[in-house]
């Protein structure tokens, strides 16, 4: 099958996921060089939660994004007021999503994402429409004793709480969070 038709197959299906989970959705019809201006390949969005996504497949190789893809995503993404995600889908897998901070950058500034990366380290899509949470083993242990102490939320810092909230409404990645706090 050719690529295009495949990634024209994929993207209808994360649509169609996407509206199931209750969001409003619209796969840009001029995403992939149809026009000039850059669009992301797919918004979404719930009231609540809005994504601008660039979605990507492949049978087992790699995912590599331009740097261009990946700055005219985000700009889009900033400017329309949503959150910019990179979705992949590897065959016989589920939809996984990255916030562009979190990919690897190469050397010469395009972005990839290994298949083993994705299961490992994406966001499902449970987590993506807010059906699930990823919880580390490290934050379960510490959420069980934060809510056993006398003081569990007098400690708390605000700055990180900011940064945490900037984390989660995507303006900032996981690293640019980190070298703040370094």
């Amino acid at each position: 099958m050719p690529t295009n038709r495949k990634g024209d197959r994929r993207e209808r299906e994360l649509v169609n996921r996407l509206d199931d989970a209750g969001f409003a959705v619209m796969r840009a019809p001029a995403s992939g060089g149809a026009t000039q201006r850059e669009l992301p390949d797919v918004l979404a969005g719930n009231g609540e939660s809005f994504y601008a996504i660039e979605a990507k497949s492949s049978a087992g190789d790699p995912i590599y994004l331009t740097g261009e893809e990946v700055q005219a995503l985000v700009y889009f993404a900033q400017n329309f007021g949503a959150k910019p995600r990179i979705g992949v889908r590897f065959d016989r897998e589920d939809w996984y999503f990255f916030h562009p901070g979190d990919c690897y950058t190469t050397d010469g500034g395009n972005y990839r994402v290994k298949k083993e990366t994705a299961l490992a380290d994406g966001t499902d899509m449970a987590e993506l429409v807010g059906d699930t949470e990823k919880v580390t083993l490290a934050e379960a242990t510490e959420r069980g004793t934060a809510t056993t102490g006398d003081d569990a939320d007098d400690g708390a810092d605000e700055g990180v709480r900011k940064l945490l909230q900037a984390v989660a409404d995507g303006t900032l990645s996981v690293e640019e969070a980190a070298d703040a706090l370094a």
